[in-house]
C-alpha cells in the first residue's frame, strides 16, 4: 500500500554549475542595460529578485504565471507585458541590451526585444531553455539558488537612468489603467476594469482569486493587487474555458477559512452553470462574480481585430442574481457604477456563497501594450464591413466606451 509520506518528497534544491554563473555575470557586468523578466519559477525568490535588480539597476517585467510572486512590494516592477500586459512592461523589454529571464518560459516570440539584444536564461528545465528565443546564456538552476550565488559574482551598476525610464513609463501606465476603473454613479454601463478593481480593493489579505479565460484574465491581470499571501490561479498555460468556478470549488475545499473569489465571465459561467449547486450543497461560501457583458468578449475583439463582423458571440442571458436567489445562494446584480463599490463590499463581507451579477460594458477594449499594423487595418475593415452591414450603432458604442483609453 503506498504512503503518502514516500511519495511527497522534499523539492530538490538545483545550483548551477561554477563555469556557468561566470559566463552569466560575464554578461551582466559591464554598461548593458538590463532588464528582468521573471514568471512563476520565481516563487520563494522575492528577497533576492529584489537584491538583484537593484544591483544591476534593472526593472522588473513579470509575467501572468509570475504576477503573484513578483509584483508586491516591488518598486522594481514595471507591470507585465504580452497582449494583455501594460505598455511599460513591453517597452521595459523591448528597449534594452540584455534580457535576463528568471524562471519563465514566456511564449509570445512578438514581445522579446529586437535583433541586437542579448539573452540569458535561467531555470530548473533545462528543457525550456532557448524554445521562445534565442539565448546566449542559458543556466540550469533554481531563481533563489542561482541569483545568491550570482550576486557575489557582480559588480553594482551606477547608472539607473534605464530603470528610471522604465518606473516613469509605469507610473503613467498604471495611472491611466486605474482611471479606467473610476465609474459614475447614474452613468451605466458599468465597465469591468471597475467591478475588478472593487473586488481587490474589499478581497482579504489572503484571499485566492480564479479567473475564467478570455476578459477576465484580462481584469484580473491589471487589476487585482497580490501581497504575497493572495493566490490567482486560471488556466494559464492551456486557456480552457470554464475554469474559474470549478477551480474556485477546489480552492474552497481544500483551504476551508479562507476567502476564495471567482471572476467568471458568462460564457465560461454558462457552459458549467450546473456546478454553482455545488456550493448549495456543500455549503461552500465561494464568491462568484460573474461578468456578464452578453458576450463572448474577447473571441469578439479577435475578430474585430481580424477584420471579421462578429458572429456566434453573443449571449441572450438571464438574469444570474435571481437565478441564484431561486436555488438559495444570495444574488447581487449590479447595473449602475455606483453600486459597484457596495455590492463588492456587501458580496464579499456576506458568510456562505454569493452570485454578483455585474452587467458589464460589451465593447470596453483591452488594449494592447502595441498596436501592429495588422491590428490597425483589421478593425478599420471591420468598422467598413459594420457601416455597411447596418450596424453603425455598433461603432458609436464603441467609441464611447473606449474614448479614453
Amino acid at each position: 500500500m503506498p504512503k503518502a509520506s514516500g511519495l511527497l518528497t522534499a523539492q530538490p534544491t538545483v545550483t548551477p554549475a561554477n563555469a556557468d554563473l561566470e559566463r552569466l555575470a560575464a554578461l551582466l557586468n559591464g554598461n548593458a542595460r538590463v532588464t528582468m523578466l521573471c514568471g512563476s519559477g520565481c516563487q520563494g525568490a522575492h528577497v533576492q529578485l529584489l537584491a538583484l535588480a537593484q544591483c544591476l539597476k534593472a526593472p522588473i517585467v513579470h509575467a501572468l504565471k509570475g504576477k503573484e510572486h513578483v509584483e508586491w512590494d516591488n518598486p522594481y516592477d514595471v507591470g507585465m507585458t504580452g497582449l494583455i500586459g501594460f505598455s511599460s512592461g513591453y517597452y521595459a523589454m523591448l528597449d534594452c541590451d540584455v534580457l535576463l529571464m528568471l524562471g519563465t518560459d514566456f511564449p509570445y516570440r512578438q514581445f522579446y526585444p529586437r535583433d541586437g539584444a542579448r539573452i540569458a536564461q535561467v531555470d530548473r528545465r533545462g528543457e525550456v531553455i532557448g524554445r521562445r528565443a534565442t539565448v546566449d546564456v542559458g543556466v540550469v538552476g533554481d531563481v533563489r539558488a542561482t541569483i545568491e550565488a550570482l550576486l557575489p559574482r557582480l559588480k553594482e551598476k551606477r547608472d539607473s537612468s534605464h530603470l528610471d525610464q522604465a518606473r516613469e513609463h509605469y507610473r503613467k501606465a498604471r495611472k491611466g489603467l486605474d482611471e479606467l476603473a473610476v465609474g459614475r454613479a447614474g452613468k451605466p454601463p458599468i465597465h469591468p476594469q471597475q467591478v475588478a478593481k472593487a473586488i481587490s480593493d474589499h478581497a482579504s489579505e489572503d484571499a485566492v482569486f480564479t479567473c475564467d479565460v478570455g476578459l477576465p484574465t484580462v481584469w484580473a491581470a491589471r487589476y487585482l493587487a497580490m501581497n504575497g499571501k493572495r493566490r490567482l490561479i486560471g488556466s494559464f498555460w492551456h486557456g480552457s474555458m470554464a475554469n474559474a468556478m470549478s477551480q474556485a470549488i477546489g480552492a474552497q475545499v481544500a483551504l476551508p477559512r479562507r476567502q476564495v473569489i471567482s471572476l467568471s465571465g458568462d460564457g465560461g459561467f454558462t457552459m458549467l452553470m450546473g456546478d454553482f449547486l455545488t456550493l448549495v450543497q456543500h455549503n461552500l461560501p465561494v464568491k462568484v462574480v460573474v461578468f456578464n457583458n452578453g458576450a463572448l468578449g474577447f473571441i469578439e475583439i479577435e475578430q474585430k481585430s481580424s477584420g471579421f463582423i462578429d458572429f456566434g458571440t453573443k449571449f441572450k442571458n438571464p438574469n444570474f442574481a435571481a437565478m441564484a436567489d431561486a436555488v438559495g445562494v444570495r444574488g447581487i446584480r449590479l447595473e449602475d457604477p455606483g453600486d459597484v463599490e457596495r455590492g463588492i463590499a456587501e458580496a464579499l463581507a456576506r458568510d456562505g456563497p454569493v452570485l454578483v451579477d455585474a452587467v458589464v460594458s460589451r465593447m470596453v477594449l483591452p488594449i494592447p501594450p502595441s498596436i501592429t499594423v495588422e491590428m490597425a487595418k483589421g478593425f478599420t475593415l471591420y468598422m467598413l464591413k459594420a457601416v455597411m452591414g447596418g450596424r453603425g450603432d455598433d461603432l458609436i458604442d464603441l467609441a464611447k466606451a473606449n474614448l479614453w483609453q
